[in-house]
């Protein structure tokens, strides 16, 4: 049996239910998990969350990132009986997390107004593609659209080129970091009232919250960003390099930064030219400033120009894989990826508990569990189902 007790973090007095499925949900879930609330997902019988199926390589493995530290039971939503566990369940949890497209809960008696009865302190976080309110409420929504919708495809890529995603799904993840933003933000009303609310978190929204000043800057000046590719406009010099072996970030656009970079570059008269001597000089003259490092960057390899960074303390660093990040010693130190115990395989590795706590710390304790994993656990323990009463409900569907 799962010892609970050993839960470790800020949060392992709190319980939550996670309903839905896929990414921007279960990432919130998986946060609130990684500091140590107690965190029980329910999945449909059958088939479970379509995550179990998502990642490349030989193995689907997002699942074990995604669904770590969590408890895993099955539950239809579809019939009563499945709802009746539900609400079992929210009767026992301070939040409930869901992504299903709004109304679906109401549709499936689920909704905030028939939870709160059942426990007026819990807190219902609800992600989705445009919020509950407003004419696109009902409309399907993945993270793709949300990006378009909230500014940032039409940022991602080169000029020349049609917009681009980011590789990962940035829309999804916002959203459920916002979700859990929101979660502890409810806890701490909750804390000094005792009421629970709805925390309302939207994939476009949460993209055009990390919009800078896109909006005061056409509302004010007209202005639209547009696609730069790796560079940043006006912000000069902060780019890609080319070595000799590969490709190297550099960013020293502060005066006296690219000061220290000219010295690196034993080419010290570059800081007084006034081409470059003033960061509106060198945004202005920022193509040409960038041939001037990519040919002496051409020069030498990626340690070579890194240990010359290093010595004029100018930020610069390579750009990491998986591979590299294994093999650098401070992530190492950091122990920014850690070595996870899994039932398949003996090398499972994933990225830490983040961020860092200093007093209460979260950890892994475990990777996305099996299939409907915790049932029994769960279902006897905080619910007083017997082992009989599971195997019914188990054969009629409802588990």
């Amino acid at each position: 049996m799962t010892d609970q007790a050993e839960r470790k973090g800020p949060l392992t007095h709190i319980r939550v239910i996670e309903l839905g499925q896929l990414i921007a949900g279960p990432f919130c879930g998986q946060l609130l998990a990684d500091m140590g609330a107690d965190v029980i997902k329910v999945e449909p019988p059958g088939k479970g969350d379509p995550m179990r199926d998502w990642g490349r390589g030989d193995y689907p493995l997002w699942w074990t990132v995604c669904a770590r530290n969590k408890r895993c039971v099955t539950a239809n939503l579809r019939v009563p009986e499945g709802r009746d566990i539900v609400k079992a369940l929210v009767n026992e949890a301070d939040i409930v997390i869901e992504n299903f497209r709004p109304g679906t809960m109401e549709k499936w008696g689920l909704g905030y107004d028939v939870l709160s009865e059942i426990n007026p302190s819990v807190i219902m976080v609800r992600v989705s593609g445009y919020g509950q309110t407003g004419p696109y409420s009902s409309r399907a929504g993945y993270a793709s659209v949300g990006e378009a919708m909230g500014g940032m495809r039409h940022l991602s890529g080169y000029p020349d080129m049609k917009t681009c995603r980011t590789g990962l799904s940035i829309g999804d993840s916002l959203a459920a970091t916002y979700a859990c933003l929101g979660a502890l933000a409810a806890l701490e009303h909750r804390n000094r009232t005792g009421e629970g609310q709805i925390v309302d978190s939207a994939i476009y929204e949460s993209v055009l919250n990390v919009m800078e000043a896109t909006i005061p800057e056409y509302t004010i000046s007209n202005y639209i960003r547009e696609r730069s590719g790796s560079v940043l406009p006006n912000v000069a010099p902060s780019n890609v390099y080319d070595c000799k072996d590969g490709s190297f970030v550099i960013g020293a656009n502060q005066d006296t930064v690219f000061k220290r970079l000219c010295a690196a570059m034993d080419r010290p008269e570059l800081a007084d030219d006034e081409r470059y001597a003033t960061h509106i000089a060198r945004g202005a003259n920022q193509n040409e400033l960038d041939d001037i490092i990519n040919a002496w960057t051409k020069t030498k390899t990626m340690a070579e120009v890194d240990a010359l960074m290093i010595e004029n303390a100018v930020p610069a660093g390579r750009v990491y894989r998986a591979l590299e990040m294994l093999e650098d010693p401070h992530f190492r130190a950091r122990e920014a990826i850690v070595d996870v115990p899994h039932k398949k395989w003996d090398n499972l590795k994933m990225q830490n508990v983040f961020p860092k706590l200093s007093k209460t710390p979260g950890e892994i304790r475990w990777a996305g569990p099996e299939y409907g994993e915790h049932t029994e656990e769960v279902y006897g323990n905080l619910l007083g189902l017997s082992g009989d009463d599971i195997e019914t409900l188990r054969s009629k569907g409802v588990v």
